[in-house]
């Protein structure tokens, strides 16, 4: 996919949409006069302070003040992109969308495959957890309940050297992806043996995905179980993950936000 999509274009799909019908699929509406209300989606509230109108196709939360078109509702509630918004709704009216030709090409697809990796990455290390005693005795230690480690994908690293390029680094394209996504790290001395010339980055220690606001899995914090050092492991930076833009737990604060009665926010 590449190609700028058209400003015409994203102004006739937002006026083209029912923004009613959209929302309405998502939050239970109330028809009030010419408009709807309910209970916002984006906080926590006992009385209806959040308003849609078909006319406008626009709406509004005089609770907390969060507003926008269809577009804007679909990036806030369902975390999506502006041109992942944008797909999402032109699809809803059977619409193909657009791209102008020789404009700057979207570069999503050179990412897509770090995403995937590091997901894969993350489940691997969410599968092994539960059968390792070791692991498993030092989260509940720590008061991980087994809701918060599925919540938050927390798993855990073995003491292999190569477990995860192994698994998931068996062909070059593997390798490439735990590299660029800094799953793996080159040895100064190589040998002739090409899973040798890598190493896992973590090992042994409980880790902890690092999402960004949409879920999907950037890096991983790795906290080793017993006395040693580094006691806390973060992935580098890659074209992924800038650690001063991202926030731990933000994702799970945004799903939870319905029903958040407490945050506590640590260092």
């Amino acid at each position: 996919m590449a190609g700028r999509i058209p400003q015409s274009f994203i102004d006739d799909l937002t006026a083209r949409a029912d923004i009613v019908e959209l929302i309405g699929s998502r939050v239970e509406l109330k028809k009030a006069g010419r408009e709807y209300r309910a209970c916002c989606p984006f906080h926590s509230e006992k009385t209806p302070s959040f308003w849609v109108s078909p006319q406008k196709q626009f709406y509004h939360c005089f609770g907390c003040g969060v507003h926008g078109t269809a577009l804007g509702f679909l990036m806030e509630y369902d975390k999506l992109s502006f041109p992942e918004a944008i797909e999402e709704l032109a699809g809803r009216l059977g619409l193909d969308v657009p791209r102008e030709v020789g404009s700057q090409p979207d570069t999503s697809g050179s990412t897509a495959p770090l995403y995937e990796m590091n997901l894969r990455v993350a489940k691997h290390f969410a599968s092994i957890l539960p059968s390792d005693a070791r692991a498993r005795e030092y989260a509940t230690k720590r008061g991980l309940t087994p809701d918060t480690v599925e919540k938050f994908m927390i798993g855990f690293a073995t003491n292999s050297w190569n477990d995860v390029l192994k698994r998931l680094g068996a062909n070059d394209s593997g390798r490439k992806a735990l590299a660029d996504c800094g799953l793996i790290i080159e040895r100064e001395r190589t040998d002739s043996r090409t899973l040798d010339r890598h190493y896992d980055r973590f090992r042994d220690r409980l880790m902890f995905p690092i999402r960004d606001s949409r879920g999907r899995v950037l890096a991983f914090g790795g906290r080793i179980l017993d006395q040693g050092e580094p006691k806390y492991l973060n992935s580098p930076e890659t074209m992924l993950f800038h650690k001063g833009r991202e926030l731990y737990g933000m994702f799970e604060v945004r799903q939870a936000r319905t029903t958040l009665r407490r945050l506590l926010v640590v260092e």
